[in-house]
């Protein structure tokens, strides 16, 4: 197959890797599941903790709002088939909408998967598919050779065109002990949800029981007598039927000879988990990358003011990451479309204003630089020779 590949688009066979082919033998060239629990995760992690929810939404729609250009040859074209996939690459989402399943999956899987359906070997849509139901699938030297999708009992394998061209992408972020899969900041920030999740519920618990520990009934009965068992169920089952709850807040208890009522109150220990629920939400939000500051997570901020914040948010987060899976979808399809290759576009974006007029201001303080070579340093199009001053 490699040959073939090799051939085909005329590249210098190479020595394949020999401690890939290690690792083929030890899987024995069998399917590999991903090696967590991804409903357990989505479900605690994103759908159950607002931090961690909140942190996932800035980031893949910061991420998905970023446009993307057509190049070819050096220059921007509009008229290409590769423009109308990317602006519209299935007949239920848009552009943007694919992208941000695509950096949804990553961000709470660390995996991304994207399905080329091709007519007269092109690929005409593409579709993001759910990381949990996916495996991949790898060839005797160590190498994906195809997917396999399982959905309702039923499995599909998703492998290469004639051409040898592979029609899924795999999408991952970096896992240091994984050699098929990636690591996830859901995974990262697993242990800070638990302790968030934990707190709120204690919090919850504390409302039902009118936000304070309901106290002792201690029984004064002379020596050692204590109550019978029919005498401490029904005890137990009266309060909480009478008293327990929100709804019977502040209601007066009614208590027979020998018992007593000692209120308790809570210690400042006690309330240490209101500091332990935001150093647990700090922590997810640097999992993710996102300051504390642009959440409202109360603390020590490492940025003097919201605009620094965002402007570290987009520098550290969003652009990485655009620029990383824009630059693997464009490898993935320019075999397909005569070379030409997807970029990021990032002229125009609010978020990058400030940092633009001051790269503006220094291009402009530049006397020795042309005009094409101030333009060209600023990502603008080229302009005509003839147009250009020394």
């Amino acid at each position: 197959m490699s040959k073939f590949l090799n051939r085909l688009f005329g590249r210098v066979e190479t020595k394949q890797s020999e401690a890939r082919s290690l690792i083929a033998v030890s899987q024995m060239g069998k399917a590999q599941w991903t090696p967590r629990d991804y409903a357990s995760l989505a479900s605690e992690g994103f759908m159950k903790n607002a931090v961690a929810y909140r942190c996932v939404r800035m980031i893949i729609e910061a991420a998905a709002s970023v446009p993307l250009r057509v190049e070819h040859d050096g220059q921007r074209v509009t008229d290409h088939p590769l423009c109308r996939l990317i602006e519209r690459p299935n007949g239920e989402q848009g552009g943007a909408d694919l992208r941000e399943a695509i950096y949804g999956s990553l961000q709470t899987a660390g995996n991304a998967y994207v399905e080329a359906a091709l007519i007269d070997s092109l690929p005409f849509e593409l579709w993001n598919l759910r990381p949990d139901r996916m495996q991949v699938v790898p060839n005797g030297k160590g190498w994906p050779e195809a997917y396999q999708y399982s959905v309702g009992g039923q499995k599909i394998a998703i492998g290469r065109d004639e051409a040898g061209w592979l029609k899924v992408l795999h999408l991952k972020l970096y896992h240091p002990l994984d050699d098929w899969y990636g690591f996830s900041p859901l995974e990262a920030a697993a242990f800070s949800i638990d302790v968030h999740n934990a707190s709120g519920a204690w919090n919850k618990a504390l409302l039902d029981n009118s936000a304070r520990p309901s106290g002792a009934l201690v029984y004064g009965a002379k020596g050692s007598e204590r109550l019978t068992e029919d005498q401490f169920a029904r005890l137990k089952s009266e309060l909480a039927e009478a008293h327990a709850g929100v709804n019977n807040a502040g209601r007066p208890l009614l208590l027979e000879g020998g018992l007593d009522w000692k209120p308790m109150s809570l210690t400042p220990a006690d309330m240490d988990f209101i500091d332990g629920k935001h150093a647990a939400a700090r922590d997810i939000a640097l999992s993710f990358g996102v300051p504390a500051q642009l959440l409202g997570i109360p603390g020590d901020n490492s940025y003097a003011n919201y605009r620094e914040a965002n402007g570290a948010f987009w520098r550290h987060t969003i652009l990485p990451l655009v620029e990383k899976t824009t630059r693997s979808l464009s490898a993935w399809l320019e075999p397909k479309f005569g070379g030409a290759r997807l970029v990021c576009d990032l002229e125009g974006l609010p978020a990058l204003t400030a940092e633009r007029d001051a790269l503006w201001a220094r291009l402009e303080g530049a006397s020795f630089l042309s005009e094409a070579e101030r333009r060209q340093l600023a990502g603008l199009a080229d302009v005509k020779r003839e147009d250009c001053h020394d």
